[in-house]
């Protein structure tokens, strides 16, 4: 019930009707949200102006008011203006745009590795930094719980079985793959969306700053069930994480 209100309190599940981001919980999707918030002001001044300009051309070019047809085809000065502004305004959007784009590529030296595999429908999971032989170590598959067994709190067609584990304030690395069709790992709260190929090992970085409960969806068109194999990630604090894995090692 605790963990319910502070997922709730934190905004790490959609809501309905939500319009905005849910809370960020990574470095990278601080760096998404600012970045939405300064292209909104541009975007929001430059449709206010833009609008504002042919409202006024409109009304003072109407023919009631202009009998005679302005002669003038063409002005190299305005011309230039409305060329090297929007091309300023671009290079502004650009560059903040190219540094959160590189930043989120950056390979960070991991300390754990997790691999995710999708499959119709569901998500298995492995700890491979625990294998000490091919028969052991932490590996289990994720299934969307159904409506009709839900506890108070739990969220519909977003709760899972089994949970990722993940601890806080620890570079993650992430190896994202397929069985059969191509699925997409999405955890917004993290900033995370990567594809998942048959065949291919797609790989994503993350850095999860609090504790928490973090919703996501499998976000590829992938079959029928596409809709029905949610992703749950539980951050814990890293002492919280070692009594996990030493269960898990132990059963």
């Amino acid at each position: 019930m605790v963990n319910f209100f502070l997922q709730k309190s934190f905004c790490d599940a959609p809501e309905p009707w939500q319009l905005y981001f849910q809370e960020s919980a990574t470095p990278t999707m601080d760096g998404i949200i600012n970045l939405h918030n300064d292209i909104m002001a541009i975007i929001v001044f430059t449709g206010i102006f833009t609008f504002w300009m042919l409202g006024r051309t409109c009304y003072l070019f109407a023919a009631e008011r202009n009998k005679v047809a302005s002669k003038v085809v063409h002005g190299t000065v305005i011309e230039l203006v409305w060329t090297i502004i929007p091309s300023l305004i671009l290079i502004t959007i650009a560059i903040p745009s190219f540094a959160l784009l590189y930043s989120m590529d950056e390979i960070i030296d991991p300390a754990m590795t997790l691999k995710v595999i999708g499959h119709q429908w569901y998500w298995s999971y492995e700890y491979s930094d625990y294998n000490s032989s091919e028969d052991d170590g932490i590996a289990f598959d994720s299934y969307m719980i159904a409506e009709d067994d839900l506890e108070l709190g739990q969220l519909r067609l977003l709760e899972v079985d089994n949970r990722v584990i993940l601890p806080v304030n620890t570079h993650v690395r992430v190896l994202i793959t397929s069985t059969d069709v191509i699925h997409a790992w999405a955890i917004p709260s993290l900033g995370i969306k990567c594809d998942a190929y048959p065949g291919r090992l797609n790989q994503v970085n993350t850095f999860i700053k609090r504790e928490g409960i973090f919703h996501g969806q499998c976000s590829e068109l992938c079959g029928v069930n596409h809709g029905f194999m949610p992703i749950v990630v539980e951050a814990v604090s890293f002492k919280d994480y070692i009594a996990w894995t030493s269960s898990q090692l132990e059963e």
